[in-house]
């Protein structure tokens, strides 16, 4: 037991057996914690419909295992007397990395609740590149809040610093006031929802599918194939067609057909037309007129709906039924109209 009593660097060894001691045995319990216990809620969780259960676990995981596990090692070495810089020293290790995964379960709480958000919107395909550009803007303001608050643990004078950085921040703000700009229309974009990626959309004469949302601009990948750049609040104050979100597509259309028509196949083309367009699937039929009187042709005017916004199922529809009224319309002879004129010579004998 004597022996137990001798110092070395200042504590005895019986002192750095309790240190060691509570260090394995901690970390042994953490084990089992994570390997026996956490493993069999993880286990639990995947059977379950909602998705709270799994994020707690992640956040266990992630964050509070690795907190616990360093404090558990920080415990151990507490327990022994140590100089004061090194005491301090370790102290101040400690705050740091308690901060880091303080701020490691905030982020992930906002990332999970913003994900939450936009499933709630029924937007359950939400790509994550939409919410990182978000989730940087909130880990730059909890860091700046985080370094605040280490610099006042530290012994800094803080006030003076906030003081400095708002003077510092209007300077910067009246500098940048197109970037900020952007930005605010950024969280417009992102929690409005005018569009998302994977959208078809008309921006003046400008159309595309939109490829990336980011804090700045947005990408657009034009029909033709080339990238176009819009800056968030070009787009935001611009007039934009999703064509994504048609629930379906009015079609209307002119026929023009020869003044020579007979009277009775005119009456007998609104029924043809009809007839053709009801054939169809996926469109609901509206009408079909004897329109007006042109200045070469005689007009019919045809309206329909196709119960989809899909553009190519719309043209795939519209190259059917022209060819079908193509065809029936050389069957019963009917000729369609072209521009033409007719002169008449008056002979004065």
């Amino acid at each position: 037991m004597e022996g137990l009593n001798q110092i070395f660097w200042g504590n005895t060894l019986y002192a750095y057996i309790i240190a060691f001691g509570v260090i394995v045995i901690g970390l042994i319990a953490l084990r089992i914690i994570k390997s026996i216990v956490l493993h069999r809620l993880r286990k639990w969780a995947e059977k379950t419909v909602n998705t709270v259960d799994d994020f707690i676990i992640s956040v266990i995981d992630r964050a509070i295992m690795p907190a616990l596990y360093i404090s558990v090692i920080y415990g151990g070495i507490h327990y022994l007397t140590l100089p004061v810089k090194l005491a301090n020293g370790m102290h101040g290790v400690m705050i740091l990395i308690n901060t880091f995964f303080v701020l490691r379960m905030l982020t992930m709480l906002i990332e999970y609740a913003l994900l939450s958000y936009l499933q709630k919107r029924s937007y359950a395909d939400a790509k994550r590149s939409e919410v990182k550009g978000i989730l940087m803007i909130i880990n730059l303001v909890l860091w700046c809040i985080a370094i605040v608050f280490l610099l006042d643990n530290f012994g800094y004078n803080v006030t003076t610093i906030i003081t400095s950085l708002g003077i510092g921040g209007v300077a910067i703000a009246l500098a940048s006031q197109n970037i900020l700009s952007d930005l605010f229309c950024y969280f417009v974009i992102f929690f409005d929802r005018p569009f998302e990626i994977g959208d078809a959309i008309l921006v003046g004469d400008k159309s595309g599918t939109v490829m990336e949302i980011g804090v700045k601009t947005t990408r657009i990948r034009s029909t033709s194939g080339e990238e176009m750049i819009f800056s968030n609040k070009q787009l935001t104050d611009s007039r934009i067609h999703n064509f994504k979100r048609m629930e379906k597509r009015r079609i209307a259309f002119v026929l023009d057909v020869v003044y020579e028509t007979p009277a009775d196949v005119l009456e007998e083309i609104p029924a043809i037309l009809k007839t053709i367009i009801t054939a169809q699937e996926g469109i609901a039929f509206d009408r079909a007129h004897f329109a007006t009187y042109g200045a070469y042709s005689l007009k019919f005017e045809v309206v329909y709906n196709v119960l989809t916004g899909d553009y190519n199922k719309y043209m795939d529809i519209q190259q059917v039924i022209n060819l079908a009224i193509f065809r029936e319309f050389a069957k019963r002879g009917i000729q369609f109209a072209y521009p033409t004129q007719t002169i008449f010579n008056a002979n004065n004998n």
